[in-house]
Parts: structure tokens; C-alpha cells; sequence
């Protein structure tokens, strides 16, 4: 799911964290090990706020993410810087969203109907290299897999909850954090479309949060993208967490269709 965060303080600070931060979720700092794995922000008019979402480099002008993220009339700016400060003048790239025109939200009752060909690619103004490129699966490769297949899931959303006293507070360092995942079998009506990750740190799997939406999961040890983050089933991001499969000859058309 994507965040909204505080403008200002996005554009030239890192958000300080109050307790221990553990993870992605329970992960770590990604530092330089998926250089393709950015972040996009857009300005929701007439508030102080940005939505935040995550997403990967194709090629230096496509970005992947997902299609829940971000109004497709604003603007879209992305970045590769890992952690902050930021500046919205120099380590960000305006670009323009387009959904896949399948996207569907809230199509049908209950958890398994939430969303429906969940991707976009942010096509940018400017050719931006990060140092390495993200690549598309064959057609049809998750379902090649076995369960508890290693998945890397990446991005730059919450890391974890400040507890006590009331609600949750979330912390969010807007920097790039990666953790080991894996697959999990779904009995779910949209197990066609969607992969579900574990996210049981007792396991010492890590999992995605808000912020998180439109990352990759990484078929681990390689960079081919498995699906983007899609959408948890809890405000504490535990359990599990799903994600929209980009393997599905449809989604593969709708990405290679935009340049």
C-alpha cells in the first residue's frame, strides 16, 4: 500500500526514528544491492502531503509500480537515492503515470476482490541510469515454482511500529530496505493473479508495509521481477502480504506496450 507523508519534511530530512528499526519489514538497508529499486512521490493538491510508493527501473525511462499508487493526471517524480536528504530539484526525475487500463479497485466484495491488474509504468522525461536494470519474467514463470521459493521483496515503505499508548506509530525513514521472503501457497478466488509472500519474522521472513506498494519481489539471486507489491491484509503488515503478478501474458503486453 502507499503512504502519505509530510512534504517538507520528506524533501530535506530523514524522518527520525523512535525506536529500534528492524525492517522493510524485519529486514535491512538495501544500500547498493538492487540499484533499479526507486522510489516515486506525487503531491496531493491543496494539503501538505505526498503519496509515496515504490517501484523499478525497466529501462532508463520505464518504471514499474503499481497502479493503486498515484493519480495518472499529475505529475510523478522518481528517485534512486537509497536514503535521505532529498531534493526534489536534483535527485528527482518528473515522469508521467499509466495504469494498466484493466485496473480495477474494490471490483468485488471481501480481501480476494480488493484489486485487479494492480500495475503502472512511470514513463520518465529525462533517461536516468541507476547502475543496473531490473528485468520481466517469461510468461507463465511463477507458476513454475515450488512453495517457499526465496523472494527478495524491496522498498522504501515503513520499517516497522512504535507500540504503546494508543495507536501504532509508524516508522518511516523513506530509505531502501530489502528482506527475504518466500512464496506461500493461496487458496484465495485472485491466487491466479496475485503471489502471496510470507511476512512471519519468527520465520525470519520479512514482508512490505505502506510505502511499499509497487516494489519488486525478486525471484532471489537473480533481479527478474515476480510481481509488485500490492497490498497487506493488516494495519501491522504481519502474516502475509500479496502481490500482483507481472508473469501474466496480459500484464507482460500492457508493460512492453509502454516506451
Amino acid at each position: 500500500m502507499r503512504t502519505r507523508v509530510l512534504a517538507g519534511m520528506v524533501m530535506v530530512t530523514a524522518l527520525a526514528a523512535v525506536a529500534p528499526v528492524k525492517t522493510i519489514t524485519n529486514g535491512q538497508p538495501d544500500v547498493n544491492r538492487h540499484p533499479y529499486v526507486g522510489v516515486a512521490i506525487q503531491f496531493i493538491p491543496n494539503t501538505d502531503f505526498i503519496s509515496v510508493c515504490s517501484g523499478s527501473a525497466l529501462s532508463p525511462t520505464r518504471f514499474l509500480t503499481a497502479a493503486h499508487c498515484f493519480d495518472p493526471s499529475l505529475p510523478v517524480f522518481v528517485s534512486y537515492k537509497t536514503s535521505p536528504p532529498f531534493s526534489l530539484a536534483t535527485d528527482f526525475t518528473q515522469g508521467t503515470l499509466t495504469p494498466d487500463p484493466l485496473w480495477c479497485i474494490a471490483c468485488s466484495p471481501g480481501l480476494p476482490g480488493f484489486d485487479t491488474h494492480d500495475v503502472a509504468v512511470i514513463v520518465l522525461n529525462t533517461p536516468r541510469d541507476p547502475g543496473a536494470f531490473a528485468a520481466l519474467p517469461s510468461a507463465g514463470l511463477v507458476d513454475t515454482l515450488d512453495m517457499k521459493t526465496g523472494v527478495d521483496v524491496v522498498g522504501y515503505g515503513v520499517q516497522g511500529f512504535v507500540r504503546g499508548g494508543g495507536r501504532p506509530g509508524q516508522i518511516f525513514l523513506f530509505t531502501r530496505y530489502f528482506a527475504p521472503s518466500e512464496l506461500v501457497q493461496s487458496n484465495h478466488a485472485n491466487s491466479d493473479e496475485f503471489i502471496k509472500l510470507s511476512a512471519n519474522p519468527s520465520q525470519g521472513k520479512g514482508g512490505i508495509c505502506f510505502g511499499d506498494s509497487g516494489g519488486p519481489d525478486i525471484l532471489s539471486g537473480t533481479n527478474i521481477i515476480l510481481g509488485v507489491n500490492s497490498y497487506v491484509n493488516n494495519n501491522n503488515c504481519a502474516g502475509v502480504t500479496y502481490s500482483q503478478r507481472v508473469d501474466l501474458p496480459e500484464i507482460l503486453d500492457f508493460i512492453n506496450s509502454i516506451q
